[in-house]
């Protein structure tokens, strides 16, 4: 099958294995929306509820695109007061439900009068089971409450033990407990072995841990300080951590095409848009040209070489058909010439939301930082630098 075929909700795999898994998590989600209707608030929050406990568990981005689309919607959904108690059924506003209560018990209050005593006995008897089964009902509720307070509580551990593994990880950089830190000894470039470098120092014991480290990206006074992995597919790191354990953050990683050594014209880091914050979720704040001149310089450190970049182009972009005669950053990783790589320049020159005053020429290695923009269908939010030291 041809390359430009592997292409399944509008993204684009590699591997036959990556379609593949692709084509199964498209498949769970043409079945759920088959049996869902996604306009339904009742049944968009139980579809939610869902997604949340694992019980729908995807394999790629596909189904990562689809889960944010959901919580899209009920994010919306809040904003315009409809929770999970209360969707489907008709919300009445405060004071109207005050002034029915006092009609209520008004009407009860006279009714009573016109009852012999023994019916006013059964009425207060039947009254009491009311409230006896009105008790029950704020009870389950509330335990239904406890069990939801639970689950975002539970939520916000793994949130916390994320934040707190990437802390450790932070601490370990400069460590002397290294492990097993020689990567190879080389490869061949026109018959002729060039030697790997060492890795850093810094590096070497996350190094040790994990082979699949390459880096790590840090930017001054955000949140933006972590290891930056990379693998053989633009897959696995979208929902696993440092630790190769499942984990819905996902990690940055490093384009599987890019290479720190001999080093790619541009390093093209891919991030989720997470709505903690955590990953690339506030990437998007570059769009602000003040915040771009306040943070215009992006620390990445390859597991060989230290490297300081300043911000140079600011745009939005998608993820397009194969088809399409575009310009697609994502598919820039080597200029083959200087026409090629003034060419590439012009393009995100004419994209990006303002003007850093900061240029490129060719020889020039430059950094992408890549995220989802759910402004538009496909959306990506990108931040170009070019290494300054």
């Amino acid at each position: 099958m041809a390359a430009d075929s592997l292409m399944v909700g509008g993204r684009r795999f590699r591997t036959q294995a990556d379609y593949a898994a692709a084509l199964r998590d498209q498949k769970k989600i043409d079945t759920i929306r088959s049996q869902t209707n996604l306009n339904d608030p009742k049944q968009l929050y139980e579809l939610f509820k869902e997604l949340q406990s694992g019980t729908y568990r995807f394999e790629t981005s596909v189904g990562t695109d689809f889960d944010d689309a959901i919580y899209e919607k009920i994010e919306l959904l809040k904003k315009q007061g409809i929770t999970a108690e209360n969707a489907g059924k008709p919300v009445k506003k405060h004071k109207e439900i005050k002034k029915a209560k006092r009609t209520e018990t008004s009407k009860k209050a006279l009714d009573m009068k016109d009852y012999d005593k023994d019916m006013q006995k059964q009425i207060v008897l039947e009254l009491k089971k009311r409230e006896k089964r009105r008790k029950l009902i704020v009870i389950s509720a509330s335990v239904v409450a406890v069990l939801c307070f639970a689950y975002f509580g539970v939520y916000s551990f793994f949130a916390a033990r994320t934040e707190m593994d990437y802390e450790r990880l932070a601490d370990l950089k400069g460590s002397d407990a290294l492990v097993d830190t020689k990567p190879s000894n080389g490869f061949s470039l026109n018959k002729v072995t060039v030697p790997v470098p060492d890795v850093l120092d810094e590096y070497k014991t996350l190094y040790g841990k994990n082979k699949k480290l390459i880096g790590w990206l840090k930017i001054d006074d955000t949140i933006i300080d972590y290891p930056v992995m990379q693998t053989s597919n633009n897959e696995y790191y979208l929902d696993h951590n440092f630790n190769q354990e499942y984990d819905k953050n996902g990690s940055l990683f490093l384009d599987c095409d890019c290479s720190v050594f001999p080093q790619s014209t541009n390093l093209i880091i891919y991030g989720h848009h997470m709505k903690s914050g955590k990953m690339f979720g506030q990437l998007q704040k570059y769009a602000k040209e003040s915040y771009g001149k306040e943070h215009g310089v992006i620390q990445f450190d390859s597991i060989y070489e230290k490297g300081t970049y300043q911000v140079m182009y600011v745009f939005r972009s998608q993820v397009f058909s194969e088809d399409d005669v575009v310009f697609k950053y994502y598919q820039f990783i080597n200029a083959n010439s200087e026409e090629e790589f003034n060419s590439y320049m012009k393009e995100m020159e004419a994209m990006s939301l303002y003007d850093t005053g900061v240029t490129a020429s060719y020889g020039d290695s430059l950094l992408t930082l890549s995220t989802c923009d759910h402004s538009q269908e496909d959306g990506r939010f990108v931040v170009v630098a070019k290494r300054i030291k």
